[in-house]
């Protein structure tokens, strides 16, 4: 249920992986799945809902992943932000030809292809009910995407984090290794945190957990789920205080 009780929420942080827009390609980007995933939004935007994204860049290349073994953290995760950037701008390209004004806001500073993340800016441009896509993470590295959007989620006064992975919940388990996974309805912050759910990293679900917001984990490749977790409808794993 939405902050103001009517079961649809006013501003929503939408945080989707980079590895959800590479479809069945081993890597890069898959534009049908951009078009589905702009289409989804594109109804949510009509609908009157305020809507920022966070996109990881899992899809192109992972601070931790094994393409950057040897190499120096930093330099690493400042790659990994740069991939975030290029996800970002296919994702506005899709958006606008949908006819959906959108912006991307980077925190690391490109004024040739994005604006830099002013928080103000980026609340007037919600106002203005245009999507704004917050590119680059947090600009620091060792730091995840996932506390990048609960960072971002704050700071614009959210009312939700959307979680759009390939998996329809949290699971005790690993679904995809146990037969046996039990998929949770609902969950408590804590729970996440005693239980090392596999949901985000330590530092996101702290930071949502400390401003009371509200996190919603659902199955991106079912279409309409994007809409129908904003409306408020039970699409996944709904985690609350």
């Amino acid at each position: 249920m939405s902050a103001d009780g009517t079961g649809v929420f006013s501003r929503i942080l939408l945080k989707l992986s980079g590895e959800a827009l590479k479809g069945s390609k081993p890597y890069g980007i898959d534009p049908d799945v951009v078009k589905t995933v702009a289409g989804d939004i594109a109804r949510v935007q009509q609908a009157g809902i305020e809507l920022g994204v966070v996109i990881g860049g899992g899809n192109i290349f992972r601070g931790l992943s094994d393409s950057a073994q040897g190499m120096d953290r930093s330099s690493a995760d400042h790659i990994g932000m740069l991939a975030t950037v290029m996800n970002s701008l296919a994702l506005q390209d899709a958006l606008e030809k949908l006819g959906v004004p959108t912006r991307v806001q980077s925190a690391i500073p490109m004024h040739q292809i994005a604006e830099p993340y002013i928080r103000r800016r980026a609340i007037r441009h919600l106002e203005k009910k245009r999507v704004v896509i917050f590119a680059a993470g947090t600009g620091n590295p060792f730091f995840s995407t996932d506390t990048a959007a609960a960072l971002r989620a704050s700071e614009i006064n959210a009312d939700l984090i959307m979680k759009a992975t390939k998996v329809d919940g949290v699971y005790d388990r690993d679904p995809a290794k146990h037969a046996d996974a039990r998929r949770f309805e609902t969950l408590s912050y804590q729970e996440v945190l005693d239980r090392k759910l596999a949901v985000m990293d330590l530092t996101a679900i702290t930071l949502c957990m400390d401003n009371r917001l509200p996190i919603t984990v659902f199955d991106i490749h079912v279409p309409g789920n994007i809409y129908n977790a904003a409306r408020g409808q039970k699409t996944g794993t709904f985690i609350r205080g």
